[in-house]
């Protein structure tokens, strides 16, 4: 069945188990408001940050201000094979987040 491919991503669960929340904005985007504990890598960043990204062993929750740019950061983890999820807009992370 078609819609059994899209399931939910636990994001509260994933946080509780150690995940950490990239930001792909700017800087100058990410002081305007961010999620608490989040890290702020910019997209065009990210590349010269996977290694040290791989390090810490965790799911890694990508961020921005729609879910585009998180959604491209999330590809190139992935690609990197780091477990990856785009957790879209991060206004909408904020109710996962203690």
């Amino acid at each position: 069945m078609l819609f059994g491919l899209f399931k939910k991503t636990d994001y509260k669960k994933l946080l509780n188990e150690g995940a950490v929340i990239i930001d792909v904005r700017s800087p100058g985007e990410y002081r305007g408001g961010a999620v608490p504990g989040s890290e702020n890598i910019p997209l065009e960043k990210l590349p010269s940050k996977i290694k040290t990204i791989k390090k810490l062993n965790c799911p890694v929750i990508t961020v921005c201000a729609s879910g585009m740019r998180s959604g491209m950061a999330k590809a190139q983890l992935k690609a990197a094979g780091i477990d990856a999820y785009n957790g879209g807009a991060w206004t909408k992370m904020l109710k996962y987040v203690d």
